[in-house]
């Protein structure tokens, strides 16, 4: 009974540490690398969930549900499960949080910085190039129930936006940039002419000019009491862009930080300069910019070209109660520049990632809903909801994508001409537009530029003195706040050296318990030999 009770134990033990060393393990191996499958089977039910971004434009989601029940249609072994956020930070932090437990989306809309967050959890997204050039399944493949486009009528520079390392881990689904959204009724009422391409000077200009008040508090362009003459959407594009206009380093592809420098602190001075004349504030500070550009509380409104079904007298989306609309003539031109004959601005929109999972037939299941989403009907459709562009070539040439821009100003619907205008704007400058290097870090950076932004235009609200002081410790703040100083550390993306810094905490939990058990075994036994030692005495 003695034996069996010790061999229970020291089996009890083993079984222990089996737990331990496979529970510790099932997180931090990650999955198997996807490898394609030669067929498509269809004699499985795949039930496949796709996550998506979406505020209260209703269309979107319908163009969604339609986009669902049709590739459904098409191949009716595949369920997909819609799941929709208001926020893609929302979707990026739930992703991370999935990948820690093994249960994120089959498909997702995203962004290339959140993506390379993504990658750290191994083989948690699915590199795209074989699925890609797949001649069953891939772009313009042979069992393709539907007429998606080929590689070759994506929009190269959109499709290189997908790149991170060397291979393509998402496929562009719409693309936007910035706007400048301008009340032209006001900047006349100035004094001055609307130029084709507005300059940082100008806008600085107008903005002070819009910023005076008559004695008794309101504003003279106005009469109100309210006047926010040049307000900003996304700081951190406003100081990316900024940057890159003035050919000043921001990052490297390896990732390396290099946004504090002296062209950074000058920037932030002369926001500095505006804000203390009344001229500039930010999204964060007072709330959206069409709501003061549509109240007639705002001369420069810089927001996203998928925006703008909110900008406007007219505009469809717009939340302000009909009172407060106030009729004007809406500019719709590129971001403010420092040099007109060479203008640069941001490509942003959403991108779609296929994540791994066990079975490669629902993943690739999944990159065939991925891949529908690109038909002409799914992009026009939604590209007509907002300011969007297409991302193929094949959506834009076609006759129902070009009859759409024709008809721009027929209605305040899906004609808006504000909309129209704002698509226009990015197809005219597809070729002046750039993104930022991509790598596990890149959100925080992206995150840290427009809070020095933010920072200081806080600051001078609060008559905080802004000197060099003041940007040092500026400086030192953000870097903390972001933990730039571990950005660029790890192992990039292009396979160099990982310094891997302190272990994970699984890490942690597995080798104390795999020590306490062994120490427990090895106490076990020599329990056991004296026992038996004594035994033996006993019995001699």
């Amino acid at each position: 009974m003695m034996k069996l009770r010790k061999k229970g134990l020291l089996g009890l033990l083993l079984v222990l540490l089996s737990c331990l060393f496979l529970t510790a393990c099932h997180g931090a191996r990650g999955l198997n690398a996807f490898v394609m499958p030669e067929e498509f089977d269809e004699s499985k039910e795949y039930e496949i969930t796709f996550w998506a971004k979406n505020d209260t434009n209703k269309t979107q989601t319908r163009i969604y549900e339609k986009a669902i029940r049709d590739f459904e249609a098409l191949y009716p072994s595949i369920k997909v499960n819609l799941r929709l956020y208001t926020d893609y930070g929302k979707i990026y932090n739930d992703v991370i949080t999935n990948i820690s437990t093994g249960t994120t989306p089959n498909v997702c809309i995203t962004y290339p910085d959140h993506i390379a967050t993504y990658l750290t959890g191994n083989n948690s997204v699915v590199p795209l190039d074989e699925l890609f050039g797949n001649e069953k399944y891939g772009f313009g493949g042979s069992e393709l129930r539907f007429d998606g486009p080929v590689k070759e009528e994506i929009v190269q520079k959109f499709l290189d936006e997908c790149i991170i390392g060397e291979h393509y881990y998402a496929m562009p689904y719409m693309r936007s940039t910035e706007a400048c959204y301008v009340n032209k009724d006001f900047v006349e009422a100035l004094g001055y002419e609307l130029p084709e391409v507005l300059t940082w000077d100008f806008v600085w200009e107008v903005s002070d000019a819009a910023a005076a008040k008559a004695e008794d508090g309101t504003y003279l362009l106005n009469g109100q009491k309210v006047m926010i003459p040049f307000i900003y959407k996304s700081t951190d594009n406003m100081m990316i862009q900024m940057l890159k206009q003035k050919d000043a380093p921001y990052s490297t592809g390896e990732g390396d930080i290099e946004l504090f420098h002296d062209t950074t602190e000058e920037l932030l001075y002369t926001v500095a300069e505006h804000v203390k004349t009344g001229a500039f504030s930010t999204f964060k500070i007072s709330s959206y910019p069409a709501n003061f550009l549509n109240a007639g509380q705002c001369v420069f409104a810089v927001d996203s070209t998928a925006g703008a079904t909110w900008m406007g007298t007219y505009a469809p989306l717009s939340d302000i109660s009909e009172d407060k609309f106030v009729e004007f003539e809406t500019a719709v031109l590129p971001i403010p520049q420092f040099d007109p004959a060479n203008p640069k601005m941001i490509s942003q929109g959403p991108s779609v990632c296929v994540f791994n999972k066990p079975d490669s037939q629902e993943v690739l299941a999944s990159w065939l809903f991925a891949q529908y989403i690109l038909t002409n009907e799914v992009q026009i459709a939604y590209a007509g909801t907002e300011g969007y562009l297409p991302v193929t070539h094949k959506a834009q040439d076609s006759a129902e994508y070009q009859d759409y821009l024709l008809r721009c100003g027929e209605d305040n619907q899906t004609y808006y001409d504000v909309k129209i205008k704002a698509s226009k704007l990015l197809m005219d400058n597809m070729d002046n537009t750039f993104v930022t290097p991509v790598f596990n870090g890149s959100a925080s950076l992206r995150d840290a530029s427009g809070q020095l932004v933010e920072n200081v235009t806080k600051s001078v609200r609060r008559k905080e003195n802004i000197d060099d002081a003041y940007m040092e410790k500026l400086k030192d703040d953000i870097s903390s706040l972001y933990r730039l100083d571990q950005i660029g550390k790890g192992k990039n993306l292009s396979g160099e050296k990982e310094d891997l810094g302190k272990l994970p905490k699984t890490a942690v939990i597995l080798l104390v318990s795999l020590i306490t058990v062994w120490i427990l075994i090895i106490l076990y036994v020599l329990w056991d030999t004296v026992i038996k030692k004594k035994l033996s005495n006993v019995g001699r």
